[in-house]
């Protein structure tokens, strides 16, 4: 049995995300429970305030995905309340977030990650969609991948093999958020690398492989059992994945996490990775990735986890 008295999982929330977020906190509480721990397991509404204050849990575990999960806000919430959780700080999560901005930081640092433009809707409006458009084709070239600046799960997220597909790809970022990262798409093998500190500093997971059957690793291939196979560890020579693993380590710390986090990357035809974002809640769902890896190490989730919020309770709020 943990020593923790009680802790508290945060899942649902009110992003686009939600529904994988729900499936993330049940697997959280699950894999806690089984490891010994008291586990409560609540939504992000009014009643939440009220209730951490009147019964602090130890720690909590944030499972949300999106929008106030992943963006500072609840954290910043926790801490008004002094309630220790496990992950980074708000302001590390702000720029992580934000994906050209943490392109921006990992780049700073010497980590490789595609060329690309980040643009508002109002840009297209006011400077007219056909004539910038035609620029960024001809600046970054063909492929490319166009994707909300700031939000996950591939939601609206494609990628574009010619000029005629980018106005269609661009209604569908916008669908999702008001600014959109255009980049060069790097053709090559999907891998994830999830990074985990139990204390003695962030350490690498083994790489997860992602072969989607469509080609395309979206919203559907991500959460539907069957659409997408994976390969833990990833069929990388040890030199491309000890890169992949030594650039996950460097982001995280680049760009100020702490206990958890998860890197996307695409390593391109010579072995190079690319760094493409990261994310400070990873999935945690029974297709998610960092329970993969997790697996692949020999490590037990709920074991992990256990200590995840041991240790955020020992840091304190």
């Amino acid at each position: 049995m943990s020593d923790l008295g009680h802790v508290l999982v945060l899942a649902g929330g009110l992003s686009y995300e939600r529904e994988v977020s729900l499936r993330s906190g049940r697997r959280v509480s699950e894999v806690l429970q089984a490891a010994g721990v008291s586990v409560e397991t609540r939504d992000t509404d009014a009643s939440l305030v009220p209730s951490v204050l009147a019964d602090p849990p130890d720690a909590v575990f944030v499972t949300l995905h999106g929008g106030a999960g992943e963006d500072g806000a609840i954290r910043s919430v926790l801490e008004l309340l002094s309630v220790p959780y496990v992950g980074a700080g708000p302001d590390a999560c702000r720029v992580a977030y934000d994906k050209p901005t943490a392109k921006a930081v990992v780049r700073s640092v010497g980590l490789r990650t595609p060329d690309s433009v980040t643009l508002p809707k109002e840009t297209f409006h006011d400077l007219g969609a056909s004539a910038v458009l035609a620029r960024i084709v001809e600046r970054l070239g063909l492929p490319l991948f166009v994707k909300p600046a700031r939000g996950g799960s591939a939601l609206g997220a494609s990628a574009v093999r010619s000029a005629e597909e980018l106005p269609a790809a661009m209604v569908g970022c916008f669908a999702y958020g008001d600014t959109a990262l255009i980049e060069r798409c790097i053709e090559g093998v999907e891998v994830a690398v999830s990074v985990v500190d139990l204390g003695d500093g962030p350490v690498a997971l083994p790489p997860v492989e992602i072969v989607p059957d469509k080609g395309v690793y979206d919203y559907a291939a991500r959460y539907t059992a069957g659409h997408t196979e994976f390969f833990a560890p990833a069929r990388l020579s040890p030199e491309v994945a000890d890169a992949c693993a030594r650039m996950a380590v460097t982001a995280h710390t680049a760009l100020g996490l702490r206990d958890i986090s998860r890197t996307d990357l695409i390593v391109d035809g010579a072995g190079l990775p690319y760094f493409l974002e990261v994310n400070v809640a990873p999935g945690m769902t029974e297709t998610s990735l960092l329970p993969m890896a997790a697996e692949a190490a020999g490590d037990d989730l709920g074991t992990l986890c256990r200590v995840l919020l041991e240790q955020a309770a020992a840091r304190g709020a």
